[in-house]
């Protein structure tokens, strides 16, 4: 079930032989918290700003001295960066919702989570979804959880490769907010599920699946990932190596030659060396070696956000074309394909091993 579906607080009962002035408590639950990287309430100025504020102010993010980072992040970065940001938020943003795909996507894989979770469990299992940055915001789901009286909570980032910019962080404000709490809740986190055999199974199926609709096929596939600095990798950060490897599995599970698939990162920011190659430079370098037909997918993502709905869908795009490319393919991310929401409700389950009967 979803937190909106639990007993209400008329559902607490006091403990068997407590006293009449005992607080009721709510019948124990097992919540399931998922967690993304956010996103802001509008592309206005002041939404992105805020948004843009906490997120670059994060240390796992941008790990610069703050007396050093912090008057270049409030005096130029977020002077500039809203309206830029706004703007491509814009093209993609789902009006009829009013927000954006990243929290569309996270809702409705929520919710399939929930409807696995309650075949299997019944209402023993509670499923919410938190935001990294923005809203809704980890601390608040961390309290309603355990006010709908979940004493034991797994912590699932949703990300296939731990990275210290993503899986760190987000656990980083999930045991921020076990801090204030006076009963806390036994908690796990999920690690990473890069090379569970379900989610690269899924991952290859939307990829044959979109390779049988295209009429001319790719010459080659592009596993873009987000990048990092070059630096994290050299500090033990494992997210290169586990990159690496998903593109591996993926390419033995679909029985490819090795110039069928090559990995590439994307999204830099800031002056410093990052993870190469650059997707924004390696498609144009495909184009030119007479790569003309070329497939992206980004199994970074586990929803489809602005990173890949409008840098690779547009930007990166825009470089291949530029550079003589001719059919340019996004696979979009696993979103809620019952595929995916399969793999991700069986990773849940391991994880929940000896907390249910």
């Amino acid at each position: 079930m979803t937190l909106d579906e639990t007993p209400s607080a008329t559902d607490a009962k006091r403990p068997d032989h407590a006293p009449a002035d005992h607080p009721k408590i709510m019948p124990p639950k097992v919540g399931v918290l998922l967690a993304n990287l956010g996103t802001p309430d509008g592309y206005d100025y002041w939404s992105m700003r805020r948004y843009l504020n906490e997120f670059l102010s994060d240390r796992r993010v941008i790990d610069y001295s703050p007396w050093k980072w912090q008057p270049l992040l409030q005096l130029v970065i977020l002077t500039k960066r809203p309206f830029t940001s706004g703007a491509a938020y814009k093209s993609i943003w789902n009006e009829e919702a009013g927000e954006s795909p990243l929290a569309t996507i996270t809702k409705a894989q929520t919710a399939a989570i929930a409807q696995a979770m309650q075949k299997r469990h019944g209402g023993d299992v509670v499923v919410d979804y938190c935001m990294r940055y923005g809203n809704p915001s980890t601390r608040s789901k961390v309290r309603k959880l355990i006010d709908a009286g979940c004493q034991k909570i797994l912590f699932f980032p949703l990300y296939p490769q731990h990275a210290g910019a993503t899986s760190a962080t987000a656990c980083d404000a999930f045991f921020k907010a076990l801090r204030s709490e006076k009963w806390q809740p036994a908690v796990r986190t999920v690690p990473p599920y890069f090379d569970q055999p379900s989610y690269v199974d899924a991952l290859a199926q939307s990829v044959e699946r979109a390779y049988a609709a295209m009429e001319v096929e790719p010459d080659i596939l592009v596993t873009s990932y987000h990048g990092v600095p070059q630096r994290y990798l050299m500090e033990g950060d494992p997210y290169h190596c586990q990159c690496q490897k998903t593109t591996r599995l993926l390419k033995e599970r679909l029985g490819w030659r090795d110039d069928k698939i090559t990995v590439t990162f994307q999204s830099r920011f800031g002056p410093e060396e990052w993870l190469k190659p650059y997707t924004v430079e390696e498609v144009a370098r495909l184009a030119q070696a007479g790569k003309k037909n070329i497939a992206v997918i980004a199994p970074a993502f586990s929803a489809d956000c602005i990173e890949t709905l409008e840098e690779i869908n547009e930007e990166i795009r825009e470089s291949f074309e530029e550079a003589g490319g001719e059919t340019f393919t996004y696979i979009p991310c696993l979103n809620d394909d019952s595929d995916h929401i399969a793999a991700l409700a069986g990773v849940i389950d391991a994880n929940l091993r000896g907390w249910l009967d």
